[in-house]
């Protein structure tokens, strides 16, 4: 079942960058890549809009969710089922917003293995000998590294992607920050929100930069995908959750 699913995304890919292939010549297949996550992404966001419609209703909830704990003090069992009949009744689903992440991994993983695999169907992987200008879309940073060092012609590339992600996780990192502070967690008088929500806080805005990390380990292929779909998610998020931050200047002169 595995095989025949690699070979008919491989297929895929193989039609998608003969398509591109007059515009981008040897570099169709990556930019066949580009398309493919960007069709992915275009799939999924019906549910991001209804994850951020979700964390809207959340974020307005808060209040309530503060009463509740006051009310119920350390019954934990009476808090919870009290804070499900307040989604319930509110209409709110507290995993929506899992949604769009989990449906992106399937197509992820394909093309990580897709990328990795020296053999698909028993025959050779004929796309592991396509490139992005010099750099293999089998190979990675390492690899890169090993030829040519970080300014070669195969380090450059990977430059212009650790780039796109920094400053992708800086924009994402100053809106999250921004919105964390429009839309601070109400907790009952002389209690904290949660335990450990105030490192969490700090913490959450300095997820992005860890797809540095992932983009440098991972085939080149993947972190198309993940530079593609990072991008997408902080153009996405701005447009969708615009009217949770403070005030449109904020952003610009955000620290």
């Amino acid at each position: 079942m595995f095989t025949s699913l690699f070979s008919a995304v491989a297929s895929l890919a193989e039609h998608l960058a003969a398509l591109l292939e007059p515009v981008f010549h040897g570099a169709s297949t990556a930019a066949a890549i580009v398309l493919f996550t960007a069709l992915v992404r275009l799939a999924v966001h019906p549910l991001s809009r209804q994850a951020a419609r979700g964390q809207k209703a959340q974020a307005k909830l808060r209040p309530q969710m503060a009463a509740l704990r006051e009310k119920h003090g350390k019954d934990s069992k009476a808090l919870q089922k009290a804070v499900m009949e307040l989604h319930a009744a509110e209409k709110v689903s507290p995993l929506s917003g899992c949604l769009p992440s989990l449906l992106q991994m399937p197509a992820f993983f394909l093309l990580y293995h897709l990328f990795s695999s020296k053999q698909i169907g028993g025959k050779a992987n004929g796309l592991l000998d396509h490139t992005l200008f010099a750099a293999p879309l089998g190979g990675n940073w390492t690899q890169a590294l090993a030829d040519g060092g970080a300014f070669g012609a195969r380090g450059l590339v990977y430059l212009v992607l650790f780039a796109i992600v920094a400053a992708v996780a800086t924009f994402n990192y100053r809106r999250m920050k921004l919105q964390m502070a429009a839309t601070p967690v109400v907790a009952p008088a002389g209690q904290d929100a949660m335990p450990g929500m105030a490192a969490m806080s700090k913490f959450m805005p300095l997820l992005s930069f860890a797809t540095l990390f992932t983009v440098a380990v991972v085939p080149l292929a993947a972190a198309l995908y993940i530079v593609t779909s990072t991008t997408w998610t902080a153009v996405e998020r701005a447009f969708l959750y615009k009217d949770m931050l403070p005030a449109p200047a904020a952003l610009a002169t955000a620290a």
